[in-house]
């Protein structure tokens, strides 16, 4: 297999015979920024979602490199699943972080798939696992904020939370389910520049559902236009033209 990630074929249906996903076909490899962009509803999140099963393709494949082992994420179940899913590092828009523990706390969840049931249940952390949290909390700028509740945390500081704990995870592929979408502008710049920065340092793929077109070429590799379930440009962000972007969103009049 040739990168990172293959999506071969790829349909959901939330109805029976209404697919949000029409036989989608991506690559994603090396290292850089995939930036996923399309009007609301056309299927964005539910890519991403696929690729990570927090929802269960109808059909299609997922084919993931997991420990020098191909598998397809869009067949596995149980354990199987569990530990494929480890190496797949997610970031959501809502953050999805547990309140009432300090960052600190919540970084650790990130090798909890690496742990035993028991280890888990008892949060028996290995050292190394805290020594790279707090490597993790120097790269996104919260070394300070170890012991801090999350919930005292703004916006921007609680999507750093978000990255590095995906991070701790040591992933083969890192998603990013609309990361800046609640974010000021110059937030939202950091955000996505720390998330390409990271892609590349650890030459990992990171794949970002955006609804930001400008920001989306200004920092991405690569730009994945999508409506109505498919695919309709895929390519370099200078090759995005004006008649992509009516044939993606539908029209001039957004941009006006």
């Amino acid at each position: 297999m040739s990168g990172a990630l293959r999506i071969e074929r790829l349909v959901k249906e939330y109805k029976p015979g209404v697919p949000v996903l029409k036989s989608i076909d991506l690559t994603i490899e090396g290292t850089g920024l995939t930036s996923i962009i399309g009007p609301s509803g056309t299927g964005k999140s539910t890519l991403i979602r696929c690729i990570n099963r927090l929802v269960t393709p109808t059909s299609g494949r997922i084919l993931l490199q997991v420990e020098g082992e191909q598998v397809d994420m869009a067949q596995l179940q149980g354990r199987a699943l569990r530990r494929a899913r480890r190496h797949i590092g997610m970031v959501f828009q809502e953050y999805n972080l547990v309140e009432r523990l300090t960052v600190m706390e919540n970084l650790l969840t990130g090798r909890l798939g690496y742990l035993s049931a028991w280890r888990a249940w008892r949060r028996k952390f290995e050292p190394e696992d805290f020594a790279h949290a707090y490597e993790l909390l120097g790269v996104v700028g919260l070394s300070a904020f170890a012991n801090q509740r999350v919930d005292a945390l703004s916006g921007g500081q609680r999507q750093r939370v978000g990255i590095a704990r995906a991070l701790m995870q040591q992933p083969s592929v890192l998603l990013a389910d609309e990361p800046t979408s609640s974010l000021d502008p110059k937030t939202s710049v950091e955000i996505i520049q720390l998330l390409r920065d990271q892609g590349v340092q650890r030459g990992i793929p990171v794949m970002v559902n955006i609804h930001d077109v400008e920001l989306a070429r200004r920092y991405s590799d690569r730009i994945v236009g999508m409506t109505g379930g498919h695919v309709v440009y895929d390519g370099p962000p200078d090759g995005l033209t004006e008649d992509h972007l009516h044939t993606i969103y539908g029209g001039k009049a957004w941009l006006e």
